[in-house]
Parts: C-alpha cells; sequence; structure tokens
C-alpha cells in the first residue's frame, strides 16, 4: 500500500513539475517566471522528502533542506529587484 502511494504521489508531482516548466517558458513577466521557479523547487523538495521517506535515508533531507534555503533566498532576491530594481 505504502509503494501505491508513493508511486501515486510522485506520478502526480512530476504531472505537475512539467505544467509548471511549460509555464516558466510561456510566462510573459518575470515575476511570473520566478514564482514558477519556486513551484518547481517546492515540488522537487517534496519528491525528495517522498524518497527519502520510501527508502528510510535522511541525507535526501539534508539535500531538500538546502534546497528550500537557497530557494527562499532567490525569491526574495527576485522580489527585491523586482520592487526596487537593485538586489543589495
Amino acid at each position: 500500500m505504502h509503494e501505491i502511494v508513493f508511486s501515486a504521489a510522485a506520478l502526480w508531482m512530476a504531472v505537475l513539475i512539467v505544467i509548471s516548466l511549460i509555464t516558466v517558458v510561456r510566462a510573459r513577466s518575470s515575476l511570473t517566471r520566478v514564482l514558477a521557479l519556486d513551484m518547481v523547487t517546492l515540488l522537487l523538495i517534496a519528491l525528495l522528502i517522498l524518497y527519502s521517506d520510501s527508502r528510510r535515508v535522511g541525507y535526501y533531507l539534508d539535500a531538500a533542506l538546502v534546497l528550500s534555503l537557497l530557494s527562499f533566498l532567490a525569491t526574495i532576491a527576485a522580489a527585491r529587484y523586482h520592487s526596487e530594481g537593485e538586489i543589495f
């Protein structure tokens, strides 16, 4: 039962990643692209967490944590650049 749920969740997240990547390519504004890329990273983080749970190893959680911190910083930098015109 656990493997069926994992497979269904992984397939659903893969579909959502493809849809988000299409949004990144077709978006007209840079802010929409940043939000779509943030959605892709959130889905990748969720996939890493699912994979870590299914394999019972913890180092994928470390990768998910680092990816989430980098995604957060990139989103903050993009929002600041969009609002003020400079990052720092």
